[in-house]
């Protein structure tokens, strides 16, 4: 893992990919638990990002999508990268509506932790400290 030290103090890196939004601003969150966060706004941005960083977690969006032919979600591709990086933790945020679709996604891809629809400040600092080991 990369650390980027600043005064001693190593930083975490999380990678934060904001598609649709829908919660509150996570990133003073993250910061104050330690992590250097990079945001991106698209599955493509986000896949240039792990080509040449691996962060220690990656929180996504689970989007459901029924036009793609060949996957079920934005996140498809996403977890192809994530395999071949086992150590980096995933949390994903979802619809409730969409909570059949994302136990089958689940059952597919290793996802770390899911949080449903609506996302509070809380219930990310609890999942980012188990994360932690805090």
């Amino acid at each position: 893992m990369h650390r980027h030290h600043l005064g001693g103090v190593s930083l975490k890196r999380l990678l934060a990919i904001v598609e649709l939004g829908g919660y509150p601003n996570l990133l003073p969150l993250y910061q104050s638990l330690g992590y250097q966060v990079d945001v991106v706004n698209s599955q493509r941005k986000a896949r240039a990002y792990l080509k040449k960083t691996v962060p220690d977690v990656v929180v996504a969006e689970y989007n459901a999508q029924s036009d793609f032919r060949d996957r079920s979600s934005n996140l498809e591709t996403l977890m192809a990268i994530l395999q071949k990086l086992p150590r980096v933790k995933l949390l994903v945020f979802h619809l409730p509506e969409h909570a059949e679709r994302f136990e089958k996604f689940r059952r597919l891809h290793p996802v770390d932790e899911a949080i449903a629809f609506p996302v509070t400040e809380d219930r990310v600092r609890v999942v980012l400290e188990a994360f932690s080991g805090r």
